[in-house]
């Protein structure tokens, strides 16, 4: 976690909750906590297989509604490359399966993508209740502390400016970034009595010629 020490600064930094116990990720539930972060070190086979994904399917972008219980065949029936990276798909399905059993859902939307450029690249709120977000390879999800934006710079309000010139920021360093093998909640403007506060961020930029494996969850039903 760049820029952010929270064991020195967690008690002044409400919004964020973050540890390596998986048990955070229920933190999205208070109503200070905006984003909650399980620090996940992937394992050597995910790692790899996350690199052989790129490499061999380098055009993959998969949306898919699945449940806890099908999942893992709906991933590898999506596409054939999937076959073989069980390691990542039994990841993928235990991720599957702790965001339906924290929100209570039937089904999750999941959307599996290989990129070679920022998907999203301005800082910006979803109009959504709730996002998982993870990244298996490549550089991650970047993101602004409450205390460190202008949220009248958002959107129109940036007036055609990037994030650099907006005035989005109003500290130096204040970008926050996820690593790789992180699992963050990313609380919207959609959840009740959220409005006008949803978590702020942005897709990173990549340099040329690298590419990032990302999968995002969202609430269906």
């Amino acid at each position: 976690m760049a820029f952010l020490n929270t064991a020195e600064q967690f008690d002044i930094i409400e919004s964020v909750s973050i540890s390596n116990e998986i048990q955070v990720l229920t933190d999205i539930y208070s109503d200070d906590i905006n984003i909650a972060i399980w620090q996940h070190a992937l394992s050597d086979e995910v790692i790899h297989e996350s690199n052989w994904l790129i490499d061999n399917a380098p055009y993959l972008n998969e949306a898919l509604a699945v449940s806890s219980q099908n999942v893992l065949e709906q991933l590898t029936q999506t596409h054939k490359a999937l076959k073989w990276t069980p390691n990542l798909c039994q990841h993928i399905a235990l991720l599957v399966d702790m965001f339906c059993t924290l929100f209570e859902a039937k089904r999750a939307g999941v959307r599996l993508s290989v990129l070679d450029k920022a998907m999203c690249p301005k800082f910006h709120v979803d109009k959504i209740p709730c996002r998982l977000v993870t990244t298996f390879e490549g550089v991650a999800t970047e993101w602004l502390l409450n205390e460190h934006l202008d949220r009248s710079k958002l959107g129109a309000g940036s007036q055609g400016l990037d994030d650099e010139q907006s005035g989005i920021m109003t500290v130096q360093n204040a970008i926050q970034t996820l690593e790789a093998g992180d699992v963050a909640l990313l609380k919207g403007a959609g959840w009740a009595g959220n409005e006008g506060k949803g978590l702020v961020h942005r897709s990173p930029k990549l340099a040329d010629g690298k590419k990032r494996l990302l999968l995002t969850l969202d609430l269906i039903d």
